[in-house]
């Protein structure tokens, strides 16, 4: 249904190429810290310290074969699973830069931690007597999200895929005069998701006043940001497609109008169908701004892309298609 077939098999090849490079550098990574970390060896207790409890003390402990093989072990995994949903649903400019992000932050905060907790043992005879890893924590969080947010940044975006029929018959239309302009604002926000947040931003706020681990509080600065961005939306329809932006100006997506296949209104389950609340990546690569359960818009769109917004409102699908059809109508 595209006249972007050359761009389509393009995006497909760099979709998998991407997904292919980001695996292999997340288990580069996370081989080269499980190296480094083994290479410390005769400077380090034995066992060493893998948990530490609310006051900042350790209290559990493993050998270093074993801390260093299960750390970069469960690294591992999430690289790779995160590596195949980029492979798998990265049709999307949008899918591809998260799935790319997450992997690379993914394997660089799990070396971060496993030196940063290590380091902080080195030259002790007791691991017993290791200091807390606020600090350490609060680093690898914040060290791994400056390269992989520059990864989802300077990814290619999609090429244009103009489609070459008709918007769906049977999707829903709005009568309009020729020459007749029309516009559909609409927002959305609130929802679990917000609630969910709050908690977890006052956990590391008590946890940090709890163990003295300030490090924590530059971790609950973040959260707040994500939440800010995250969690209210504007959605537009125009003459020049859909919009859809943050409240803070970022993160925004746009859907032009001569890539609307159809919209409609859907019934939205984001916990079931997204994994949870927020910017999320759905099964077979659907892109979700989904803040609520409950009545949304979906847009198909070419190239095998879709994108859902829960926006409590059946006009928006019914102007877009309508719009597109006049896009159509005028080349």
């Amino acid at each position: 249904m595209t006249t972007g077939t050359a761009p389509a098999r393009d995006t497909r090849r760099r979709t998998r190429l991407i997904g292919l490079t980001v695996t292999i550098v997340g288990l580069v990574i996370l081989a080269v810290a499980a190296a480094v970390a083994l290479s410390w060896r005769g400077d380090l207790p034995d066992p060493v310290a893998t948990h530490w409890n609310a006051q900042g003390r350790p209290d559990d402990f493993m050998s270093l074969d074993a801390i260093v093989w299960a750390g970069s072990g469960i690294g591992a995994l999430l690289v790779l699973g995160f590596g195949a949903v980029t492979t798998l649903w990265g049709q999307s400019a949008v899918n591809r830069r998260i799935g790319a992000a997450t992997t690379i932050w993914l394997a660089l905060f799990m070396a971060l931690v496993l030196l940063g907790t290590l380091h902080g043992q080195l030259g002790l005879a007791d691991a017993r007597t290791a200091g807390g890893v606020g600090g350490a924590l609060a680093l690898a969080i914040v060290a791994s999200l400056v390269p992989a947010a520059l990864v989802g940044l300077l990814l290619p975006g999609d090429p244009p895929q103009p489609a070459d029929a008709p918007v769906a018959p049977e999707a829903s239309r709005v009568p309009l005069a020729p020459g007749e302009r029309a516009v559909w604002i609409g927002r959305t926000g609130a929802g679990p998701g917000i609630a969910l947040g709050a908690v977890s931003i006052a956990v590391l706020v008590t946890l940090a006043v709890v163990s003295g681990m300030w490090g924590l509080l530059i971790v609950a600065a973040l959260l707040v940001a994500v939440f800010v961005a995250m969690f209210a939306f504007t959605v537009r329809v125009d003459e020049s497609g859909l919009l859809v932006r943050s409240s803070a100006g970022w993160p925004r997506t746009h859907v032009p109008l001569d890539e609307v296949l159809r919209a409609s209104v859907v019934q939205v389950h984001p916990l079931r169908e997204f994994g949870g609340w927020g910017w999320r990546v759905g099964r077979g690569g659907r892109v979700g701004i989904v803040l609520r359960t409950g009545e949304g818009l979906l847009v198909e769109r070419t190239g095998d892309r879709s994108i859902v917004v829960t926006v409590p409102d059946a006009g928006a699908a019914a102007l877009l298609n309508t719009l597109a059809d006049r896009q159509r109508q005028a080349r």
